[in-house]
């Protein structure tokens, strides 16, 4: 152990009448244990809340989809699959049209999204298929349709039910239920069904064309690079998006929501600062014999600095490894005993969703409460380095 940090710490631990002093130091451990429990636990609900959300919209889309505008027959789909299955990350491809519908319940009307597939060949891009909560995704056809829960729960629908579909171009459609879907999104299972590619291309008026491919990747974050390496294979007369691209807006709200709560959050260590600073300035005091004999016997001003500074640092370091150690034992707690439920009529989840991550949420919260803490330091060790051995031994 180094001298300055050795006399920190002496000073740090006093025993002797400076107990108002310890108080404050407890205190200001205290305060900083609690700013950085809190933001540990919070970063880590809404990170766990964040993966929740990109795991199922994930799941339910295409990780890239590619898109004619034109339309591409048989003979043009073939040879865009076979480009697109030559690139040795992506691991599968299905074709499938997307559209809007009327449907009709009672005297009423709504509009509603549908996506035309092959069933078969659907199951291996997304999740659909393992979505089902009744029914079997399998026995889609070319009269019948797979439907959301919420919309089943709208339409008093079962499977084995009917529903009316109205196309565009004013066609109605009599579609049997075969299915119903539990994705865990309101939304996508309020607003959107599946239809048979051949009932898919009637409703659009298409003869045998399909707009769009959808493509599935070995890994979500190489979505780009995929992407740039398709365009080069295809050209530049279809549009390629990746799964972030459709849903940008979405996941840059959650990223903005996150930074504003770490920012929030961060005030509370702020705050806890605030008692470094006055437990410092306080022991600057207290210590001015000390100082001017330490000064008096040849001690830098650079050194008397670092001492202050450690000292600083130890209540910082103490208060980050004591709430470090309190936030993660929480997170931990709470992802395996789940014990704050949630309600599913408000929430799309029953459960409390934790996902504790090293790098960048845990590492950026311990950098930030050591940073705000080697901020506070910075006037008390200054006063103390400026401090003249005469002044400070006169009424000694």
């Amino acid at each position: 152990m180094s001298l300055h940090l050795f006399i920190s710490w002496r000073y740090l631990i006093t025993k002797r009448r400076e107990k108002f002093i310890s108080l404050i130091s407890v205190i200001s451990v205290l305060g900083i244990a609690i700013g950085v429990m809190a933001l540990i636990v919070v970063i880590a609900v809404m990170t766990g809340f964040d993966n929740d959300l990109r795991d199922k919209i994930v799941g339910n889309t295409a990780h890239i989809t590619v898109t004619s505008y034109r339309g591409m027959d048989r003979a043009e789909y073939n040879r865009v699959a076979a480009l697109v299955s030559g690139n040795p990350q992506v691991k599968a491809v299905a074709p499938f049209i997307q559209g809007q519908v009327l449907v009709k319940e009672g005297q009423r009307f709504i509009a509603i999204n549908f996506r035309a597939v092959d069933p078969q060949k659907e199951k291996a891009v997304t999740r659909i298929s393992k979505l089902i909560s009744r029914g079997a995704f399998e026995a889609l056809d070319d009269r019948s349709v797979v439907i959301g829960k919420e919309l089943a729960l709208y339409l008093g629908a079962e499977p084995g039910s009917e529903i009316t579909a109205y196309s565009a171009a004013g066609d109605s459609y009599r579609l049997t239920v075969a299915a119903i879907f539990a994705s865990g999104m309101y939304d996508y299972d309020l607003n959107l069904i599946f239809v048979s590619l051949k009932t898919g291309q009637k409703m659009m008026g298409l003869q045998d064309t399909i707009s769009s491919l959808a493509v599935t990747i070995d890994s979500i974050y190489q979505a780009d690079k995929v992407k740039g390496a398709l365009i080069d294979a295809l050209g530049y007369e279809y549009t390629l998006k990746t799964w972030m691209e459709v849903n940008e807006n979405f996941f840059a709200a959650l990223a903005l929501e996150k930074l504003a709560m770490f920012i929030i959050l961060t005030l509370i260590i702020l705050v806890a600062s605030f008692n470094i600073v006055s437990t410092l300035i306080v022991m600057v005091v207290e210590k001015t014999k000390d100082i001017g004999i330490l000064k008096a016997i040849g001690v830098s001003a650079a050194s008397l600095r670092r001492i202050f500074t450690y000292q600083g640092l130890l209540i910082g370091g103490m208060g980050t490894l004591l709430g470090t150690a309190s936030g993660v034992t929480l997170c931990l707690l709470l992802k395996k005993y789940q014990f704050i439920k949630l309600p599913q009529s408000i929430y799309y989840v029953d459960r409390l969703p934790v996902a504790l991550e090293l790098w960048p949420d845990l590492v950026l919260i311990v950098a930030a409460a050591l940073g705000i803490t080697l901020i506070a330091t910075i006037y008390p060790a200054m006063k103390a380095a400026q401090m003249k051995p005469v002044e400070a031994l006169r009424y000694e």
